[in-house]
């Protein structure tokens, strides 16, 4: 396994090769400690921050039906298991880069291209995910970003103290996910105001999907602990997601949904992918403020 390494005063950041997965993110405190902010990858989720394309969760049956063809398609897509090419890496910067071969074409017969490129400057990372379509035909697709904070955060006296805070309030009705799939009907939301209490029994129905969202900005964090900013711009979901029990968050900016719970017809026409025709490109953004 290999990992690039990026580095600001306050903000060290390692990114996999291999799914251009962002695998650690440590902060330095004022008596110069550095404390990790990524779950560690162990169970019951191995992940650090994975990157979903080009589906989120699953699509029924687990394969991708074009032209009457069908192509097996895993959980969450073939980006986060395909070695990226490191394209540009300097101390604060880099530049991966993944585009269809040979192995992603038994997943998903499209071309395309797509980029993520990382930057630290001060208590900030920058990611910035790119979508390119040189085929064709049009492109339809789905991308997600799956990043795992700690809960507790370092510094924070447990679980129970945290919170998020949505930039805006949250009035809209969540979606859920059963077996990977997007099921149908709505629940009330669990915002109040803008506030988001992190209780336990939150997950116990899987995640809490927001598809209505208003907000482009969320802050996470507890009393004792850094407060983390999150902000995001081309993302139109949002997913909030724990394993019953796990010392973890799992905050997930999306443009894109799981399948539909009982849908099986063609991939460019089910609902809740972007679009892009030929020669057409997609910017996705995000930057995470670390405070305190």
């Amino acid at each position: 396994m290999s990992r690039v390494r990026i580095a600001g005063d306050r903000l060290v950041a390692e990114i996999d090769e291999v799914g251009a997965e962002l695998s650690s993110l440590r902060r330095r405190t004022d008596d110069g400690d550095w404390r990790e902010l990524l779950w560690p990858a162990a169970q019951p989720w191995p992940w650090h921050a994975p990157l979903l394309f080009p589906v989120i969760g699953r699509l029924g049956g687990d394969r991708l039906v074009h032209d009457g063809t069908g192509h097996p398609m895993p959980k969450h897509g073939f980006a986060r298991d395909e070695l990226f090419h490191v394209d540009r890496l300097d101390t604060a910067a880099a530049l991966l880069s993944l585009s269809d071969s040979e192995s992603t074409r038994h997943h998903f017969p499209f071309p395309f291209r797509l980029t993520a490129a990382f930057t630290v400057e001060g208590g900030r990372l920058r990611v910035e995910y790119r979508v390119e379509n040189p085929g064709p035909e049009r492109l339809s697709a789905s991308l997600g970003f799956h990043p795992g904070f700690r809960r507790p955060l370092p510094g924070a006296a447990s679980k129970a103290d945290h919170r998020v805070v949505f930039e805006r309030s949250e009035p809209a009705p969540i979606r859920r996910v059963g077996n990977d799939l997007l099921l149908p009907g709505c629940s009330p939301t669990p915002v109040r105001g803008r506030e988001l209490p992190l209780r336990e029994e939150l997950f116990a129905d899987g995640a809490v999907v927001f598809d209505a969202l208003r907000s482009t900005a969320l802050t996470y964090g507890a009393p004792g602990a850094p407060e983390l900013r999150l902000s995001w711009r081309g993302f139109e979901q949002l997913a909030l997601w724990s394993p019953p029990g796990a010392e973890l968050l799992c905050i997930e900016p999306w443009c894109g949904l799981p399948s539909p719970a009982g849908y099986d017809g063609p991939y460019e026409r089910e609902p809740g992918r972007f679009r892009l025709a030929p020669g057409a490109s997609r910017v996705f953004t995000l930057e995470l403020a670390v405070r305190g």
